[in-house]
């Protein structure tokens, strides 16, 4: 981006609603792939190939298992093809059935991985003020056909692991966790990976270490661990035999080799993120309405996103419109988790009433966006975006006009 570029987004005139070209010639994504170091990667791909084993637990996907470890701290981190088998899985591993309390303000697959096995997510609020699932509405949901809590890491950010294990404690229910977000978060001097009686991490492309597709299963408890494992490989315990029922959720060597890279590099995304938080929030600063999600300071972050809550009273606009006019720059934000899982599909129609319980997700999914940001996001990208918002702000019935204008053509 060029310095003429913000110069002459100044105002509302200037546009590409109205008419003028967009900020930024090629689209920006939410969630642009980290690479890494190519020549790494290449070595790797090319020890693999000329091994020419290229799945079933080879050497890559073994060393990115005992990297995972290290990493969390957890005797147990098993490579998965994706998270959402991973968390198919787990749940499965830990014999769940009936119904599983989940946040419905959460990405589709958390409810799915439930409701492909014919276990009914029942969906619970977040606490106000928050973005994770409010204990208190959890207890209110339980009822005999109870066998667990699906709890969220959001943004990075524990949820609350300790009030969830107490009330899982006192009803007999298993507790384990959606960590897609949180890999290498901590909370209260614990890394997220050893809470519960399984988490699992997501490592797909727009995670900022990814394996192309991927995801990983953590553990403590070792008979879970051994399971997940036959689970993992059709249920295999040996040449030829058969133990267990089991399906195909094995890693391959070349999204290990990936994630290997991307552990590599792990210091710099997460320092390159930290870098662009710290300037979106001087860039943001002191705009009405506009609200940038801080971490917790009293744990570790990997500041992958950079989320932005709207109050279209006091901003004058509605998150949606501010969407607009940065989707016409060019600036793809996203509206996570928008509408909420309860308003998708079978949910709304197994549910229909879910919303009367879950004000506090229908007031969030009409107020987040999500920011670009990670390493193919220059400190004037983020100057420019934060002006593309500031006008929105500053000049917000112009703004609604040309968006109603534009949707008409």
């Amino acid at each position: 981006m060029s310095l003429a570029v913000l110069e002459r987004k100044q105002c509302a005139r200037n546009l590409a609603l109205a008419g003028n070209g967009p900020a930024f010639a090629a689209p920006l994504h939410v969630g642009r792939p980290n690479v890494g170091d190519r020549s790494a990667l290449h070595r790797r791909i090319d020890a693999a190939l000329d091994r020419v084993w290229l799945t079933n637990n080879g050497p890559l996907v073994q060393e990115f298992e005992g990297r995972l470890k290290e990493l969390t701290g957890v005797r147990h981190c098993i490579p998965v093809c994706n998270a959402t088998v991973g968390l198919e899985i787990a749940i499965r591993a830990l014999d769940l059935s009936g119904e599983v309390i989940v946040p419905s303000f959460t990405f589709i697959a958390t409810a799915h991985a439930l409701q492909w096995q014919r276990i009914k997510p029942v969906f619970c609020d977040i606490a106000p003020n928050s973005h994770h699932i409010d204990p208190s509405s959890v207890e209110k949901l339980i009822t005999p056909r109870t066998t667990a809590i699906l709890g969220v890491h959001l943004w990075g950010q524990a949820c609350e692991v300790e009030a969830l294990g107490a009330i899982a404690r006192r009803h007999r229910l298993e507790v384990l966790y959606d960590a897609a977000h949180a890999l290498g978060c901590s909370y209260g001097g614990r890394m997220i990976g050893t809470f519960g009686r399984a988490e699992v991490f997501s490592f797909h492309a727009t995670k900022f270490v990814n394996t192309f597709e991927g995801g990983a299963i953590a553990t403590n408890d070792d008979d879970l661990a051994a399971k997940i494992r036959l689970m993992v490989n059709f249920g295999f315990a040996g040449l030829d035999r058969v133990v267990y029922i089991g399906t195909n959720g094995k890693m391959s060597e070349i999204s290990a080799a990936m994630g290997l890279t991307g552990l590599d590099c792990m210091e710099y995304f997460t320092s390159v993120n930290y870098q662009n938080y710290k300037h979106y929030r001087g860039c943001l600063s002191g705009l009405p309405g506009v609200t940038l999600l801080a971490p917790d300071s009293s744990g570790k972050s990997n500041f992958q996103y950079i989320v932005l809550e709207i109050d279209a009273l006091e901003a004058g606009i509605h998150r949606d419109d501010i969407m607009a006019v940065l989707h016409s720059e060019n600036v793809l934000a996203r509206r996570y988790f928008y509408p909420g899982c309860h308003r998708m599909e079978p949910y709304c129609s197994l549910d229909p009433l879910a919303s009367e319980r879950l004000q506090w997700t229908e007031r969030l999914v009409n107020r987040i966006l999500i920011l670009p940001t990670g390493t193919a996001v220059s400190t004037s990208d983020i100057e420019l975006i934060a002006t593309l918002i500031r006008i929105a702000v500053q000049e917000p019935e112009e703004c609604r006009r040309l968006v109603r204008a534009h949707s008409k053509m």
